[in-house]
C-alpha cells in the first residue's frame, strides 16, 4: 500500500487544523498528527468558512442562537449581528464546489459554530448554551454529501473512531485510483474481492448485498452498477466495526487453514483471538499472526485481502483497538 502504488487520499479538513491562522483571535488549532503523521498520505483541501465568507482576522467571535420557534441562527457573540443567510449562501456555493474535488472524506473543528459536525454550544434566548448544536457549514456539507465519511478533530482521539474513518477513506482512495487508472467492470470486481472481508467486517448483511451487486453487474451499464455499488460501500464504511465482527472475521480467515496447521498453531491462534474478545491484546497481535499464516502458507486469495493491511503500518492504527 504504499503511496506511488495507491496514489493519495483527497481530504477535506478545517485550514485552522493545519496550522493556518485563521481564527477568530488570529490563531490556529494546528493538529500535528493531521498535518505530519496523516498528511504524509493526504492532499488536503483547506476550509475556513468564516473568512470565505468574507471576514476580517481578527473578528467577533460567532455562536449558534435557538430561536423561540427553534430556528437555528449565527450571529456575533457580542454585536448580535446576523450572518446566518450570507453563510448559508456561500456554504451551499461552496460544497457545489467541493464537488470537484472528489473527496474521500472531511475533517472538521469540533466545537466551531460554522464547522463543528456535533455538540457545538446552542444558546438560548436566555443566554444558556447546550451542547446540541451542528456548525452552520458542516451540517449543509453532511446534508450534501450524506454518506461521505466525515469526523471531527476531537473525536479522532478515540482509537476506534479514528482506525475506522482512516480505513474508510483509504478504501475511497483505492476505488477512486483503481478507476481512474482502469474504469470499468473487471477493475470493479477486482476492488471488491479485495475488500471483502474489511466489509465483512463492518456490515455482514451489505456485504452480501454488494457481494449479489457485482454478480450481476454485468446485466446493467455499468455507470449505473457502479453508482449503486459506491452508495453500498459509504453505508457499509459508515457502519463502524465491533469485536464481535472481528472476532467473525478473524475465525474466518483461520478456517482457510484448517488443512495446514500443527495443533500448537491453530492453539495459538485461538488462544490470541480469545484475548482480543477478552481486550487483553489490541487487534494487531491475532492480525498478525494470520498475516504470517498467509506467507508461510502462501494462501494468494488472503494475500490480497485489504482487512489483514487497511492502512499502512506506520501509522499503527491497529495497535490500539
Amino acid at each position: 500500500m504504499s503511496e506511488s502504488a495507491e496514489g493519495r487520499i483527497r481530504l477535506g479538513i478545517s485550514s485552522c487544523l493545519l496550522g493556518n491562522r485563521v481564527r477568530y483571535d488570529g490563531g490556529h488549532k494546528l493538529d500535528t498528527y493531521l498535518r505530519d503523521v496523516l498528511g504524509t498520505y493526504v492532499d488536503y483541501v483547506p476550509v475556513c468558512p468564516e473568512v470565505e465568507v468574507g471576514l476580517p482576522i481578527p473578528r467577533e467571535a460567532l455562536r449558534l442562537v435557538a430561536r423561540p420557534d427553534g430556528e437555528v441562527r449565527l450571529v456575533f457573540s457580542r454585536s448580535g449581528g446576523d450572518i446566518t443567510e450570507p453563510m448559508r449562501d456561500w456554504a451551499r456555493r461552496r460544497v457545489a464546489e467541493l464537488e470537484q474535488e472528489q473527496l474521500d472524506g472531511f475533517i472538521f473543528k469540533a466545537k466551531s459554530p460554522s464547522s463543528g459536525m456535533e455538540r457545538v454550544k446552542l444558546y438560548d434566548g436566555s443566554g444558556m448554551p447546550r451542547k446540541q448544536g451542528v456548525g452552520l457549514f458542516a451540517g449543509i456539507f453532511m446534508e450534501h454529501f450524506p454518506l461521505l465519511p466525515v469526523e471531527e478533530d476531537g473525536r479522532l482521539n478515540d482509537a476506534g473512531l479514528r482506525e475506522n474513518f482512516i480505513a474508510s477513506i483509504f478504501t475511497l482512495q483505492r476505488l477512486r485510483h483503481s478507476l481512474a487508472q482502469q474504469p470499468g467492470l473487471g477493475t470493479l470486481v477486482a476492488f471488491h474481492s479485495r475488500h471483502k472481508l474489511l466489509l465483512l467486517s463492518r456490515s455482514p448483511q451489505l456485504y452480501r448485498e454488494l457481494g449479489r451487486l457485482v454478480a450481476t453487474a454485468a446485466s446493467a451499464p455499468f455507470e449505473d452498477a457502479f453508482a449503486r455499488y459506491r452508495v453500498l460501500l459509504l453505508k457499509a464504511l459508515k457502519t463502524r466495526p465491533t469485536v464481535k465482527k472481528h472476532i467473525n472475521v478473524l475465525q474466518h480467515i483461520l478456517g482457510y487453514f484448517k488443512q495446514y496447521l500443527s495443533a500448537d498453531e491453530k492453539q495459538e491462534a485461538l488462544e490470541l483471538i480469545e484475548q482480543y474478545r477478552a481486550g487483553l491484546v489490541p487487534l494487531i497481535v491475532p492480525v498478525t499472526l494470520l498475516n504470517h499464516f498467509v506467507r508461510k502458507y502462501d494462501n494468494a486469495y488472503l494475500r490480497q485481502q485489504v482487512y489483514l493491511q487497511p492502512h499502512p503500518r506506520e501509522l499503527k492504527l491497529l495497535n490500539h483497538v
